[in-house]
C-alpha cells in the first residue's frame, strides 16, 4: 500500500483493500499498521484522513515549480554525475494540427518569455525538494540559479505545422530540462485557443467576422480564462468578458458586456429594465431581448426605448440603441424576423448580436445556407476549450548534447509509429514564399550550418512519402526562427499586443484557400533537407 508523509510525518494511509467474505466487510491492511477487523469495528472515513501541506498556502504559485516530478529526478541524476555545464538542445513542436485543420497558429512566446526572465527557486521551494530527495547540492546549485540559456522561436502570432519547431532551446541541463512543463502548457494553451479564434472570427476566409470572447465562466481555472482571453483575441477577437484579462493585458484586450437575463427580471416590466440601462449608460445601449419572448415582448419594448432616447436626446445621435442580442431559440430565424422587423421600423442602424454554444461552423452555417442577419456574435464554452479538439499536442524533444570538446552531438527517439521519429540534431526552418504573390508554399527543416540560395532551384520532398516531389522555382526563402535569449538575456523587443494580431491577420492572409479550409484541407508540405534526411536514416539504421 502506498502511503503519503509531509513534512511532519503525518501519515495519510490509503484506503485498504476491501474484501468480501462470510462474516461482512473487512478490510486489510497491506503493511501491518492495522489488523483486519470488521467492519463495523475498523470503520474508515474519507474526512479523518488528514494531510498537512508543506506550504500551508493554497495560492503560492511560483511559475517554476510548474514541474512535472520526473524532470527533478532527471536534473539532479544528471547534476550528481558530473554533467551540471552540460549544454542540452531541445526542440518544442507539435504534430498534428487540431480539429484535422490545414495549419495552426503558434502563441504563448510573450508568457514564456516572462517567464524565464524571472526564473527562480525560492526558500520554501528548496525546502520542499530536500524532503523529497533531492541532493544537497543539487538544491543548493538551485537556489541561485538564474536561466542562462539560448531561446530561438517563431514569433509569436506566426502560422506553424506539424514537426516544425515553434521553440528551440539550448541551455545548461538544469534550464533546459525543468522549464519543460510550463514551457508546453503555455505554448500548447496559447496556440489552441489563438488557431481556433482565427477559424471562429473568420480570419481564415475573405470575410473576418466581428467576435466577442464570452467562455471565462466555462474555462478551466482562472489562469485558462486570462490566457484564454488573450490568445482569442491574437486570433481576431474584438474583445472579451473578462475583466481581469483585460487588466493584466491592457485595454487591447477589452472588457465588454451589458447586461444578463436577471437584470430584466429584476424589474417589474422588461420596458422599466431597459429604461434603468438606458439611462445609466445611453451612449452604449445594447440590450437583451430574448428574457420573455424575443418578438412580442423583446422588439416593441426595444423599438419605444429608441424612440424614447430619440425623444430625450434629440440632437444625438449617438444616444441611440446600439444592438440587441439573442441567446436562445432559432438564431438565424429570429435574426431574418428582428432585422425584417427592425428596418420596416426605421431602426435599420440597430445591430443584432448572437450568441448560445456557438463555433465557428454553426455560424458558417448561419451565414452561408440559412441567410442569418447577425453584425456580431458572442461566443463561450466552445472557443475558450477549443471543445470540438481540446488538446495541441505540442511536444518537448531531445535533438541534440554538446559534449566536451564543443561538438554538437545529434540525438534521435525512435518509435514504431513514423510520426513519432524526432528529427535529430541542430536545426533551423525556411518557410518558401512564391515572389510573384507571396503565398507560402512549404517548410524547410535543415541543419543549423545550412544556408538556402532562393535564387536557384530547389527540389523538395514529402519527408513521409519521398516520391512526392516539387521544384521551387522564383521563391522567396525566409527564415523563421528568431532569437529571443541569447545566454541568458533577452535580445528581443516583445511586439504590442496589437502588432501581434496583425501578424496573425498577415500570416494567415499568406494561406491558399485551399489550406484554410475546414474539411479535408490542402496538406501544406513540410520538407526535410538530404543533409538532414540522411542524418536521420543514418541513426535510425544505426539503432536497428
Amino acid at each position: 500500500m502506498v502511503q503519503t508523509s509531509c513534512q511532519d510525518r503525518v501519515l495519510a494511509p490509503a484506503l485498504p483493500e476491501q474484501r468480501q467474505g462470510e462474516k461482512g466487510l473487512f478490510f486489510q491492511q497491506r503493511q501491518g499498521f492495522f489488523a483486519a477487523a470488521k467492519y463495523k469495528e475498523r470503520k474508515l472515513f474519507m474526512d479523518e484522513i488528514k494531510v498537512v501541506p508543506y506550504i500551508p498556502d493554497e495560492d503560492y504559485d511560483n511559475p517554476a515549480m510548474v514541474v512535472d516530478f520526473y524532470e527533478f529526478t532527471m536534473a539532479n541524476c544528471l547534476f550528481l554525475h558530473g554533467f551540471k555545464n552540460t549544454t542540452l538542445v531541445f526542440d518544442m513542436f507539435f504534430r498534428k494540427n487540431p480539429d484535422n485543420m490545414g495549419y495552426s497558429i503558434s502563441a504563448g512566446q510573450r508568457k514564456l518569455t516572462r517567464f524565464l526572465l524571472n526564473y527562480h527557486f525560492n526558500e520554501q521551494d528548496i525546502r520542499w525538494l530536500r524532503t523529497k530527495g533531492m541532493s544537497e547540492e543539487f538544491c543548493e546549485y538551485l537556489r541561485t540559479y538564474k536561466w542562462k540559456g539560448d531561446m530561438y522561436a517563431l514569433p509569436e502570432g506566426t502560422v506553424c505545422y506539424p514537426h516544425v519547431q515553434m521553440v528551440r532551446i539550448e541551455c545548461d541541463l538544469v534550464g533546459a530540462i525543468l522549464i519543460e512543463t510550463y514551457l508546453l502548457q503555455t505554448m500548447n494553451f496559447h496556440s489552441l485557443i489563438t488557431t481556433k479564434a482565427t477559424r471562429v472570427t473568420g480570419l481564415n476566409t475573405h470575410t473576418p467576422r466581428s467576435v466577442m470572447e464570452f467562455g471565462t465562466r466555462r474555462a478551466q481555472g482562472e489562469s485558462a480564462g486570462n490566457d484564454g482571453a488573450y490568445a482569442a483575441v491574437l486570433g481576431g477577437c474584438i474583445g472579451t468578458a473578462n475583466c481581469l484579462a483585460e487588466m493584466k493585458y491592457g485595454s487591447e484586450v477589452k472588457a465588454v458586456g451589458t447586461v444578463a437575463h436577471s437584470f430584466i427580471e429584476f424589474f417589474p416590466t422588461e420596458f422599466d429594465a431597459f429604461k434603468a440601462f438606458a439611462d445609466t449608460y445611453p451612449d452604449s445601449v445594447s440590450l437583451l431581448l430574448d428574457t420573455y419572448n424575443i418578438m412580442e415582448s423583446g422588439l416593441p419594448n426595444l423599438i419605444k426605448l429608441d424612440d424614447y432616447l430619440i425623444e430625450k436626446y434629440p440632437n444625438d445621435p449617438n444616444r441611440r440603441v446600439k444592438s440587441a442580442r439573442i441567446d436562445s431559440g432559432d438564431l438565424a430565424r429570429g435574426s431574418k424576423r428582428l432585422r425584417k422587423a427592425l428596418d420596416a421600423a426605421g431602426k435599420s442602424y440597430i445591430k443584432l448580436v448572437a450568441s448560445n454554444g456557438l463555433d465557428e461552423k454553426k455560424i458558417a452555417n448561419m451565414e452561408l445556407y440559412e441567410h442569418a442577419h447577425f453584425d456580431s456574435y458572442g461566443v463561450g464554452e466552445n472557443l475558450i476549450t477549443s471543445a470540438s479538439d481540446p488538446v495541441f499536442g505540442g511536444v518537448y524533444k531531445l535533438c541534440a548534447v554538446e559534449n566536451d570538446k564543443g561538438e554538437i552531438i545529434p540525438k534521435i527517439k525512435i518509435s514504431e509509429n513514423v510520426g513519432k521519429i524526432t528529427n535529430p540534431g541542430f536545426k533551423k526552418v525556411y518557410r518558401f514564399f512564391e515572389r510573384e504573390n507571396g503565398m507560402a508554399e512549404a517548410d524547410y527543416i535543415c541543419m543549423h550550418d545550412e544556408t538556402v540560395d532562393d535564387t536557384k532551384p530547389l527540389e523538395i520532398c514529402d519527408p513521409e512519402a519521398r516520391w512526392k516531389r516539387k521544384t521551387m522555382e522564383n521563391f522567396r526563402a525566409q527564415e523563421l526562427l528568431v532569437p529571443i535569449f541569447e545566454k541568458g538575456r533577452l535580445v528581443y523587443e516583445l511586439p504590442a499586443l496589437d502588432d501581434i494580431r496583425r501578424r496573425c491577420a498577415y500570416e494567415v492572409s499568406t494561406l491558399w484557400p485551399e489550406v484554410k479550409r475546414f474539411d479535408f484541407p490542402h496538406q501544406y508540405y513540410v520538407d526535410l533537407s538530404e543533409k538532414l534526411m540522411a542524418l536521420k536514416d543514418e541513426m535510425l539504421e544505426a539503432k536497428r
